[in-house]
């Protein structure tokens, strides 16, 4: 009986553990009777959890503890250890069963266009027109007041063009059909509004996080909440500073006209695949909505496919669109590269309409429809003998802190003119501080709700400034 236990004993091996496959639950802490486990006190980087930790000086190999293991292999007797190594795939699994050439470049082209009478459009038609000449055949959305008649337009000319429009079950499903789409190399748009916008955040995250092209038209309506659907700005914020979590930015341009929507939406396709990168275009609800003549241009676009596109032939199959990355020290380093793509951009894609500030005194600072209110402003004021100047950002983020520069040289007061609660002025003073430029006073004209700053509220504004008063000889 004696040789039997010894026999018996001498198959066993004390434990070892496993960390990527311990959750720390405890469970082998009950099992074992000689107090050789405790829960551990490290964070094991790949999975997240702590695993326990063992002390085995009092171990008389039992295997209670093994057996106890729920994981099934948190816990391992000694001499398995090799077999949980981790091992490359490509090693375990040998080669994959295809080649995976180097994809074959397949470059965009363009077409001469010959030259046409000018359209008299709505924004988001002017928006849909412009994504149609710049290739875009892929069109995913959920209609929401007031943008869905740029979807409603795509619904139509699609199908005659061998493009595609899916209306999505809710803007949710929208952004991740766009992010398949845009891992394909295919140019792809949406319209939407504010709330709709909210609820693609988190896909625009996973988007950026995985480098996937896409355009987003997003008409501002009235907020929070559902609100209403009149004119706002009040989704600058949550476009230049909010899309989802992590380290997250993308180009917002501001179109202030119809003409400007078109423009602006081919530029976007450009933008979008030059930096992988989704491109939002920010309208406000008059500015979706408004009529207004649109000269087409001279070319469009015939995309070609990016040779980082899963596309699904042979050539591209070795390419992966993924954003996930469970090493800390390999998402660092991807953030490090987004953040490289984000210098490029704020050193390239400034844009600004600058409009009399050369010799301008006051400087008004608008974008979208507020911007054209501040254009008869400036009219109104120079014909009063104020010399004002209207500058107006394109690009909201980067904001064109370089043209601004310009500007604060000469300018006493800058006067910031939105349909929010200072979320422009916000992004103004930012750039202003990250370029450590001494700014001139600034005072504002707001107003929310769906209702835009007036010509003559701004002109009152402008007229009571104190520099203005001291000029007049008022005091």
């Amino acid at each position: 009986m004696t040789d039997i236990v010894e026999n018996k004993t001498a198959h066993k091996h004390p434990p070892f553990v496993v960390p990527e496959f311990c959750k720390g639950c405890g469970r082998c802490l009950d099992a074992c009777t000689r107090d050789c486990i405790t829960l551990g006190t490290e964070i094991n980087p790949i999975t997240g959890l702590v695993p326990i930790a063992l002390d085995l000086e009092r171990c008389n190999s039992c295997g209670l503890c093994i057996d106890a293991c729920p994981e099934p292999f948190g816990l391992r007797p000694e001499g398995e250890e090799a077999a949980f190594e981790l091992v490359d795939p490509a090693e375990l699994n040998g080669p994959r069963p295809y080649d995976a050439p180097i994809p074959e470049p397949w470059p965009d082209s363009t077409v001469a266009l010959s030259e046409r009478a000018p359209l008299i459009v709505k924004g988001t038609y002017a928006a849909a027109v412009g994504a149609v000449l710049a290739g875009c055949r892929h069109v995913f959305g959920y209609p929401i007041t007031p943008s869905t008649e740029g979807a409603e337009m795509m619904a139509k000319v699609q199908p005659m063009l061998d493009g595609v429009f899916v209306q999505a079950v809710s803007e949710i499903a929208t952004v991740n059909m766009m992010y398949g789409a845009g891992g394909a190399g295919k140019r792809c748009i949406t319209f939407t509004s504010s709330p709709g916008f909210s609820l693609m955040l988190e896909g625009m995250s996973y988007m950026i996080g995985a480098e996937v092209p896409a355009v987003f038209v997003n008409i501002m309506r009235g907020g929070p909440g559902l609100g209403n659907i009149g004119p706002e700005q009040a989704d600058i914020k949550l476009a230049c500073r909010g899309l989802g979590h992590g380290n997250t930015h993308a180009i917002v341009l501001a179109p202030a006209t119809p003409q400007e929507m078109l423009d602006l939406a081919m530029l976007s396709f450009e933008l979008a695949f030059k930096y992988r990168n989704p491109v939002v275009i920010l309208g406000d609800g008059y500015l979706g909505q408004m009529t207004g003549k649109v000269r087409l241009p001279d070319h469009m676009v015939v995309p070609g496919i990016p040779e980082w596109a899963v596309y699904g032939d042979h050539s591209h199959r070795g390419n992966l669109i993924c954003s996930i990355e469970l090493s800390e020290a390999g998402l660092e380093r991807h953030n490090q590269a987004l953040d490289a793509k984000y210098a490029q951009m704020a050193a390239e894609e400034q844009r600004a309409d600058l409009h009399r500030c050369d010799d301008a005194d006051v400087v008004l600072v608008a974008c979208n429809t507020p911007a054209q209110l501040a254009k008869g402003a400036v009219k109104e004021l120079r014909d009063k003998g104020v010399s004002v100047g209207l500058f107006r950002p394109i690009t909201l983020w980067p904001f064109p802190i370089d043209a601004l520069r310009q500007v604060t040289h000469r300018a006493r007061h800058l006067v910031v003119v939105e349909a929010s609660s200072g979320q422009l002025e916000d992004e103004m003073r930012l750039a202003l501080s990250h370029a450590d430029l001494f700014a001139p006073e600034i005072s504002h004209v707001r107003r929310q709700g769906g209702v835009l700053p007036s010509q003559a509220e701004i002109v009152e504004h402008v007229m009571g400034l104190e520099y203005v008063l001291s000029m007049q000889g008022v005091h």
